[in-house]
């Protein structure tokens, strides 16, 4: 692509050649017939339009599930995850069997999902040993996870300079149709991270009960230092961890 030089800026069609301004200064292009309307109906463009509209539809399937933990993942999550989670929503969609292409949905293999990690820089599997077991009921629109006795020392990896950490679970019904969800949280204590034991226990929210569409179960645990009786993040939650432990 070629690049204006000299003191004359400018804009506009000249010809069959277009000026216009970029952040790398005012650039020059040929005109070309493909435009959107051609891309829209050409025949030969069929697949442009299918791998489009799947794209699209990932997109906004990743975007609902971002929306629904949006709490939980402002605090864990790192600079990547929207790419990484609509990469995720789109293999999800290619896995659908009965669905034409460029008509196929992410429901039909939605369980797919399960394990995304939210923050790569601190997965949940690598940062929490507690034994625990996650579940989701559709029938009483329960969603929970219970875990087993523990000393945090032990059993959580906690970032150098932690003074305290809590466990978060969140529960989310998600309509991939008309793009709505409905989400609880619920947070457990801020902890000490020492060597007390912890007695086992549970965390577990309530949706509404036997719904057709998707339920997701989420778990984070985040950090922070206690300074003069007020908690800190540490590094700006860099450290936190969010997963999704259960989709049903």
């Amino acid at each position: 692509m070629a690049q204006q030089k000299g003191i004359f800026k400018v804009k506009g069609m000249l010809g069959d050649v277009s000026f216009y301004q970029s952040k790398d200064g005012y650039l020059i292009r040929e005109k070309t017939s493909l435009d959107g309307k051609r891309i829209a109906t050409d025949p030969a463009f069929i697949r442009t339009r299918e791998n489009s509209a799947e794209f699209s539809r990932g997109a906004r399937s990743g975007k609902l599930v971002r929306n629904a933990f949006r709490h939980l993942i402002k605090d864990a999550s790192d600079s990547l995850v929207v790419s990484r989670l609509t990469r995720m929503m789109i293999e999800c969609l290619r896995l659908d069997s009965t669905h034409v292409r460029g008509e196929r949905t992410v429901l039909e293999n939605i369980t797919y999902i399960k394990g995304f990690d939210f923050n790569n820089n601190a997965k949940l599997s690598s940062t929490l040993y507690v034994p625990y077991q996650a579940a989701v009921d559709k029938t009483t629109g329960e969603l929970g996870v219970n875990m087993e006795a523990y000393r945090a020392t032990a059993a959580i990896l906690a970032p150098q300079g932690t003074t305290h950490y809590q466990l978060h679970v969140a529960g989310a019904l998600l309509n991939f149709d008309d793009l709505t969800f409905e989400a609880r949280f619920t947070d457990g204590a801020v902890l000490a991270y020492d060597q007390t034991e912890q007695s086992a226990g549970s965390l577990s929210v309530a949706l509404t009960p036997g719904s057709v569409n998707p339920y997701m179960l989420v778990m984070g645990i985040t950090f922070s230092q206690e300074v003069n009786g007020e908690h800190y993040a540490l590094k700006n939650g860099v450290y936190n961890a969010l997963s999704l432990v259960e989709v049903k």
